[in-house]
């Protein structure tokens, strides 16, 4: 059943007719120039993301050809979406706790513990849970009591120990050109270089690749996730689905064929709602924008003064009767199209919460 349906949507995205006309303010879709308008903003002002070209065979022809998809790689994951959970039980939980000193006989500051009955989340690094303890050695008693009872009192003579020139050189006897075990050296994996995967109360450190394709049939960016354990591991569905809120998993974002790979899988959030959400986005984003604009126009303007301009006289001197300029009166532009994937990054991050995709929070 699945792979009906996957046949149907490629060929709804072959047949949907490509978007011609700008509607990303009344509508909240772009078009595939405008897609790359947008892209080319993003990786110019974050270099993190980058063009890629992708597979030759799956390139769309709407799209430049080294332009089909951005990516940005090693994004950290440092919790799990699950720590985030919070049930109506634990809004509820409040607990007043009282820092004063209570001899003295003086009100000291109160404060209020909200959450007081919620449990400690083992994936949460603010929440490491119980440590135990480490048990008492006894091979150290053992070692102190044997220095304590080591004498100097025998001690050989000069004459018994053997002068260092003596001993045989290790190049002279040639023992590693007949050492058997020298001759065909294997393969031996170096366990320094393998990490452990964390378990436990340690901290469960991923990394993903994302990437940002055009939807054709939706007219929007679309998302796309590929996650790594700590050994650059491949996660399996349901470990990335533990990134995810929980409102999205196995809803909005689900296990799809990459559209510009012919054998890569990897998570993705449908783009059904983008559009809608990046209506209102948009015209919240654009009124401010708009707002600030026109206190800038109406801000007085002084007049350049050129250095080399000569005084006239006669024509000309009464300033009133000379037309204003056609550039005075500026359109006002508002949001432009380029700041489209900083907002539709924001809008992803609350997706996936503990993912840092937002690489513009300080834009």
């Amino acid at each position: 059943m699945h792979a009906i349906q996957q046949q149907y949507w490629s060929i709804r995205d072959y047949l949907s007719p490509v978007l011609k006309e700008s509607k990303f303010k009344e509508h909240g879709r772009i078009t595939p120039e405008e897609f790359v308008a947008a892209g080319d903003f993003l990786a110019y002002k974050f270099p993190v993301w980058t063009w890629e070209k992708g597979d030759s065979s799956k390139a769309r022809d709407y799209l430049p050809a080294d332009k089909q998809y951005l990516v940005t790689r090693g994004v950290p994951c440092l919790r799990r979406a699950t720590s985030l959970a919070y049930t109506d039980a634990d809004e509820d939980a409040e607990r007043l706790l009282n820092f004063g000193d209570s001899s003295a006989g003086g009100d000291g500051d109160e404060w209020v513990e909200t959450h007081a009955g919620r449990k400690p989340n083992l994936d949460s690094a603010a929440n490491p849970g119980e440590i135990a303890d480490i048990p008492d050695d006894s091979q150290d008693d053992d070692l102190a009591s044997g220095v304590g009872n080591m004498s100097l009192g025998n001690v050989p003579a000069m004459s018994e120990i053997p002068d260092m020139d003596e001993i045989p050189d290790m190049e002279e006897e040639d023992l590693e050109e007949g050492d058997a075990a020298t001759a065909a050296p294997k393969n031996v994996i170096d366990s320094s270089q393998v990490v452990e995967v964390a378990t436990g109360n340690l901290l469960q450190v991923r990394t993903y690749d994302v990437m940002i394709t055009y939807d054709k049939y939706y007219q929007t960016p679309r998302i796309w996730l590929l996650g790594y354990d700590e050994n650059r591991t491949p996660l399996t569905p349901s470990q990335i689905f533990q990134d995810v809120s929980a409102d999205h998993a196995l809803k909005t974002v689900t296990i799809e064929p990459f559209p510009h790979s012919s054998s890569l899988q990897a998570a993705s959030v449908h783009p059904c709602k983008h559009a809608s959400v990046m209506k209102k986005v948009i015209e919240r984003m654009n009124n401010s924008v708009v707002a600030e604009q026109l206190a800038q126009q109406k801000a007085p303007k002084e007049k350049k003064k050129w250095p080399f301009s000569r005084k006239t006289s006669g024509i000309g001197k009464d300033d009133k009767n000379v037309a204003p300029a056609a550039g005075d009166d500026e359109e006002i532009e508002g949001m432009r199209v380029d700041f489209y994937l900083v907002v539709f990054l924001k809008f992803i991050a609350s997706i996936v919460p503990t993912i840092e995709v937002d690489s513009t929070t300080s834009f």
